[in-house]
C-alpha cells in the first residue's frame, strides 16, 4: 500500500496526538468520520500504526537522567550477539539497545534516577552482560531535541 496525502495527514496527527477523536481527526484532514475510521484501521491493519502508547515524563516518574552506554563486545560470532542480546532484554532500566556499526557494537540508553542509580545498574546488571570487552558510558547533560514522530 502506498500512503497518499491524506493518509500522511492522519500519521502526521495521531503521532502528535495519539488519543484525538475521530470525529476530531476527520473534521482536523477534511474527511468524513466514517471514512476516517475506515483509513485510520487500514494503517493499522498494514502496520503503518504499529501501537498507541503513553509517553511519560522521565523528571516525574522519577527517571530524569539518561546515559548513552557504548558497548564493544569480545567477538562477532552469532552466539556471541544472542546472549549479549537476550541478556540485555532483561535489565528494567534499558530504554533503546542498538546493534552499531562503527566503533562500539551496542549503544544501550539507560534511564535513572542519578549517578548512585546507574551505579547500581552498573554492577547489577551492565558489568554482568555476556561477551564485554569494552563499556563507556556517557550523561546526558540536557536533551534538545527529542520525539518520536517520524516525518512522513
Amino acid at each position: 500500500m502506498r500512503l497518499d496525502p491524506t493518509d500522511r495527514r492522519i500519521l502526521h496527527v495521531l503521532q502528535r496526538e495519539g488519543r484525538i477523536s475521530n470525529a476530531e481527526l476527520a473534521e482536523r484532514i477534511a474527511l468524513s468520520p466514517s471514512a476516517c475510521h475506515r483509513r485510520v484501521n487500514r494503517l493499522e491493519s498494514e502496520g503503518y500504526i504499529r501501537e498507541y502508547v503513553a509517553l511519560l515524563d522521565m523528571r516525574k516518574v522519577g527517571k530524569p537522567t539518561v546515559v548513552f552506554v557504548e558497548i564493544r563486545l569480545s567477538g562477532q560470532s552469532d552466539e556471541t550477539l544472542e546472549a549479549f542480546e537476550k541478556a540485555v532484554r532483561k535489565i528494567p532500566d534499558v530504554l533503546e539497545c542498538h546493534l552499531m556499526a562503527g566503533e562500539a557494537d551496542y549503544l544501550l540508553k539507560v534511564a535513572v534516577e542519578d549517578t548512585e542509580d546507574f551505579a547500581r545498574i552498573h554492577r547489577q546488571y551492565l558489568a554482568r552482560l555476556p561477551g564485554v570487552a569494552q563499556m563507556q558510558s556517557s550523561f546526558s547533560l540536557r536533551t534538545v531535541v527529542k520525539t518520536t514522530a517520524l516525518e512522513v
